[in-house]
């Protein structure tokens, strides 16, 4: 018998997959292998600790507009933003699992914060970091790092389409020098702030974003440039020059606050567990997808290992909400910059975050003086970057799938929250993907000769009366839940025959909802009277049509050939006065239907 190649993959009943699933929590927990830090986190550092400096430095240069902004753009304040990314830099360099993550505050979690400041106040956010950061932590010790190789890239590009749009809605307060909206959706309240803006004194601040945002035109063709630092320098002399009436950042604390547990108790811990397990799953899914952009810019460092990366950054968070920061990711940007720079170890993600203290400790009184719209420019540049029209190209390129799978995590990312906007989209995809794999599933009548393995099959001379008494179709790609109706519908329409002959010798793919499918065939084809015969079937599939009692073993041949011979004895067991060509051909209609009776009335005879 010829090997068949097809997958097959190892089929493990529930308790050994339960099995198997508490062994590998076991193996996290007991041992923590893999999620501790380790001497070979830093075996390039001998070679690259110069410019790990120097992309520390730069990456630390960056980092303090976007920190500065985050912060107050959150409703928290700059100071929160700044020791965010010192700590939660620190923390997830040492413990996370990138050797070139940067983390801080980001635009992403920015938008989840606010309905959350709205509804429970700003003093909870240091509460809801500890608690985010304990199940991200959670996350990582029961090995769920690697299910960020689920989420598709239109889902990914979708939700940082949608993530721009929000931050540049968030803006508005800080462009037009307006109170917020009190709405926790981001499009009424910027509606709200459109409303009771005054535009007179609006103009000032305008000017100040706008200069900013100008300021950062030339940064494409100087790409090393800080041009976000730079642009807040020119503009904040402007400022203080002209003595335009804007507003400050404000005094920024003199050094990192004594770390102190924040105070919760039951009630708030159950009123913050909704809102805490969406900054995880973010927290966890931006961390993840920026570690894998890092690892796909610099191909000869070890890869990011996802589930260490997990308990970093859930660290991180901890860190972060004892110091009276706010809750942290891995930021795409700043380890963009990171890479770009020359960045090799984790040093450089120390050095940033050391670097962001010394100007925290050193010119606090010169950084509390930046104007706010300068820092909303530089936002306003964030987000446009996040838009980006070569993403929309290329996706609307592709599939349709692909599109659709983009617009619907856009538009939930922007009218919904961005949890709801992957798993949407990740549904979206999920289904457009079985959609696709239904149309090139294939369930076909086919009629010989037929070329197999075994080579050409058709009837021989003295099998001539089978032609029109046997009716042979073919399973190709998958049986499952997606395709299963369409099975039954047209194996079980067949017009009266003797026999069915099913081929499953290129069916790759079968789940409970087809072998159901087919228990209902061969119950349906059994009530008139037709016997089925499958061919072709892997043993793991055998096996579960089996369990399922869908099939007896004794319905199974391996070759056409044979299930051919099995459907000449099944009829000619019924009639068995009948033999040579000319008699078989003077069957009638009628002899048919008094065999398909004998073979209700003995159906030990199907199984010969």
């Amino acid at each position: 018998m010829k090997r068949d190649y097809r997958v097959q993959p190892s089929q493990t009943s529930a308790q050994e997959s339960l099995a198997g699933a508490v062994g590998l929590v076991g193996d996290h927990l007991i041992s923590l292998k893999g999620l501790w830090p380790q001497r070979s986190d830093y075996a390039e550092l001998p070679r690259s600790w110069g410019r790990d400096l120097l992309a520390g430095v730069t990456v630390g240069v960056v980092a303090l507009p976007l920190a500065l902004g985050f912060g107050v753009a959150s409703g928290v304040g700059a100071a929160a933003g700044l020791i965010t990314a010192v700590v939660a830099g620190v923390i997830a360099a040492v413990f996370g699992g990138s050797h070139l993550q940067i983390s801080g505050p980001t635009g992403a979690m920015t938008v989840v914060l606010l309905p959350v400041i709205a509804q429970h106040g700003v003093q909870q956010v240091p509460v809801l970091a500890v608690i985010a950061g304990l199940m991200v932590v959670l996350m990582g010790l029961t090995a769920m790092g690697r299910a960020i190789e689920m989420v598709p890239f239109p889902v990914v590009e979708g939700f940082t389409t949608g993530i721009g749009v929000i931050i540049l809605l968030q803006q508005f307060p800080l462009l037009l020098g307006a109170p917020k909206g009190e709405s926790e959706s981001t499009l009424m309240a910027t509606y709200q702030t459109l409303q009771h803006a005054d535009w007179s004194a609006a103009v000032a601040p305008l000017i100040v974003a706008g200069l900013t945002v100008v300021l950062h035109l030339p940064g494409r063709r100087f790409p090393k440039l800080p041009i976000s630092l730079l642009a807040i320098v020119v503009v904040t002399v402007v400022v203080e020059i002209a003595a335009l009436p804007v507003d400050r950042i404000g005094a920024l604390p003199a050094g990192l606050p004594a770390p102190a547990l924040p105070g919760f108790d039951l009630g708030t811990i159950r009123d913050l567990a909704a809102p805490a397990l969406a900054v995880a799953a973010l927290a966890a899914l931006e961390s993840l997808l920026s570690a894998r952009v890092a690892d796909g810019m610099v191909l000869d460092i070890g890869r990011t290992k996802p589930d260490r990366e997990l308990v970093g950054q859930g660290l991180a968070n901890v860190a972060s909400g004892l110091f009276g920061g706010l809750p942290a990711t891995g930021a795409i940007a700043r380890t963009a910059v990171n890479v770009r720079s020359g960045g090799r170890t984790r040093l450089a993600s120390v050095t940033h975050a050391v670097l962001l203290l010394v100007i925290m400790l050193a010119l606090g009184p010169i950084v509390s003086r930046i104007p706010l719209a300068a820092l909303g420019g530089v936002l306003v540049v964030v987000a446009l970057r996040m838009v980006n029209p070569a993403v929309f190209r290329t996706i609307f390129r592709t599939t349709r799938a692909d599109r659709n799978t983009f617009v619907i995590t856009l538009l939930a990312t922007v009218f919904l929250d961005l949890v709801a906007a992957v798993l949407l989209g990740v549904a979206m995809a999920a289904v457009m993907s079985l959609r696709h794999m239904a149309k090139y599933s294939i369930v076909r009548r086919q009629y010989l000769p037929a070329d197999t393995r075994e080579g050409v099959i058709d009837y021989t001379p003295q099998q001539e009366h089978l032609r029109d008494r046997v009716a042979i179709f073919r399973v190709d790609g998958a049986l499952f839940y997606g395709d299963a109706s369409r099975f039954a519908d047209l194996v079980t329409g067949v017009e009266p025959v003797d026999v069915v002959i099913i081929r499953f010798h290129r069916m790759h793919i079968l789940d409970a909802s087809g072998g159901e499918a087919l228990k209902d065939t061969v119950r349906q084809l059994g009530r008139r009277g037709i016997p089925v015969i499958a061919q072709g079937m892997t043993e793991a599939q055998l096996r579960t049509v089996t369990s399922m009692e869908a099939l007896d073993p004794a319905q199974h041949v391996v070759e056409l050939s044979e299930a051919i011979r099995r459907a000449e004895k099944l009829i000619d067991a019924v009639e068995p006065a009948l033999s040579g060509p000319a008699a078989r051909e003077s069957r009638s209609p009628s002899r048919r239907s008094r065999g398909r009776r004998l073979l209700r009335r003995h159906p030990q005879r199907r199984q010969q």
